[in-house]
């Protein structure tokens, strides 16, 4: 697009690659956990898409919506880097309260019950549970991070997960793998616990419309939540 005096016309071409840029953040935003928000990748992209239009070289032989989706992409990248999005602390609380599931499961041969985990982590029952809602924002991300034993940072999560895999056969195959095995494991929680987690993401309700369900505080929806996940984490070990 060029304007009548020749030159290339940035703001109609900013206009024409909005989509591009609004497409590659709910794609990123769809792997991230809940905290993250789409307004704030897009924001991020199109700065990421005006520096593909500065840098642009068409003698480069390469089109310019692969390059500006390799520039808007990174850009989304550095921006959740550099943002602290995930905590290391709630990324290590969640560990130990999925470890502790773990081991509980070996010794029981059952799903525990939230006080035998408090016992387990060797805490009250209120603290574990004060603990179980401080660590809620990073629990789709540990969805997520199944495998690689030993890659606890977010540049490898990032890399492994938001990275554009759609072409890959055996990406794909592994991420089916996943999702059954994910099912399979949903249906496994306690009752109360697999609706909170069929209510958050199969229709897409939001806390207070779970509380209001089932009859109880928003806070105690968060601490259940937290809970699924490590049982799910736990399930999901190996695959």
């Amino acid at each position: 697009m060029y304007t009548p005096k020749g030159r290339l016309d940035r703001d109609a071409l900013i206009r024409q690659y909005v989509p591009l840029v609004q497409r590659l953040a709910h794609h990123m935003v769809a792997k991230l956990p809940p905290n993250v928000e789409v307004d704030d990748l897009i924001q991020v992209g199109m700065i990421g898409l005006v520096d593909a239009l500065s840098r642009y070289d068409a003698a480069q032989g390469v089109q310019f919506e692969t390059f500006a989706s390799q520039r808007i992409r990174g850009a989304m990248l550095d921006e959740l880097r550099d943002g602290d999005w995930m905590s290391r602390g709630s990324r290590k609380s969640q560990k130990q309260i999925e470890q502790a599931v773990v081991r509980l499961e070996h010794k029981l041969g059952r799903a525990p019950q939230e006080s035998e985990i408090a016992a387990e982590l060797q805490m009250p029952l209120a603290e574990y549970q004060s603990l179980l809602g401080r660590v809620r924002g990073t629990q789709l991300l540990y969805l997520e991070d199944m495998g690689g034993e030993g890659r606890d940072d977010e540049e490898a999560f990032l890399e492994r997960h938001v990275a554009d895999n759609e072409a890959d056969p055996m990406s794909v195959l592994k991420d089916q793998r996943l999702r059954s095995a994910l099912v399979a494991a949903i249906e496994s929680l306690p009752e109360r616990e697999r609706y909170i987690m069929g209510m958050y993401y199969e229709h897409d309700m939001n806390l207070k419309e779970i509380a209001a369900v089932l009859s109880i505080t928003e806070s105690r929806v968060c601490q259940l939540h937290s809970q699924a996940v490590a049982r799910l984490r736990a399930k999901m070990r190996g695959h």
